[in-house]
């Protein structure tokens, strides 16, 4: 289900192409090309003094890893992310030998947004989540204490909302995006004066 974002100019169409989902075909799968694409896009963003903070945990479905990171989402996104092909947490590398990484949680932002990205340009969907366990995933994994989970990511092929069975959840899969107004997005000489006349 396209949703396009509806703005007062054109953006790129990439841009204007990302949303959120939860609707996933269960029976479709993510392949290794693409994977590999999605971690190339993480790979290649922008960091702080090229200090590279962010790390990805991997599970394709039906892999241990992607029960693993299923198991530490909370219910409410366990209840549809079971269905996308390609769980992930993104986890930030705090330190390396010169000590603590500035902005390192900016940087594993920066990553994500283009992982996601990547997953719009290859037909894919993505949704980010914050609801999920940080100290299981460490816990899982064997994380060092300098590495820190942030988000996990769910990736995969779209499906028809029906497939989030419960009318709430598809009413909410089906609802208008929504954005602030550019005018109350962008201030110039004072906070709350908009760049923009209109």
């Amino acid at each position: 289900m396209d949703k396009p974002a509806e703005t007062s100019t054109p953006i790129a169409p990439i841009l204007a192409a990302r949303w959120s989902p939860r609707a996933y075909d269960e029976s479709a799968i993510v392949t290794e090309d693409q994977l590999r694409a999605l971690l190339e896009a993480a790979r290649w963003a922008p960091s702080f003094g090229n200090t590279q903070p962010a790390r990805y945990l991997v599970g394709l479905r039906g892999t241990p890893s992607f029960d693993r990171i299923l198991s530490t989402l909370n219910s409410g996104n366990r209840a549809w992310a079971h269905r996308a092909g390609l769980l992930l947490i993104g986890v930030m590398v705090t330190t390396n030998e010169k000590g603590e990484v500035p902005y390192a949680e900016y940087g594993l932002g920066l990553a994500s947004e283009n992982l996601v990205l990547q997953a719009v340009d290859l037909g894919l969907i993505a949704h980010q989540m914050a609801g999920f366990s940080a100290e299981a995933a460490k816990d899982f994994f064997g994380l060092p204490d300098d590495v820190v989970p942030k988000v996990a990511i769910a990736v995969g092929s779209p499906a028809d909302p029906s497939v989030l069975e419960e009318d709430w959840r598809v009413e909410r899969e089906k609802a208008p995006r929504e954005r602030v107004p550019l005018a109350d997005f962008a201030y110039a000489d004072a906070w709350g004066t908009s760049a923009f006349d209109g």
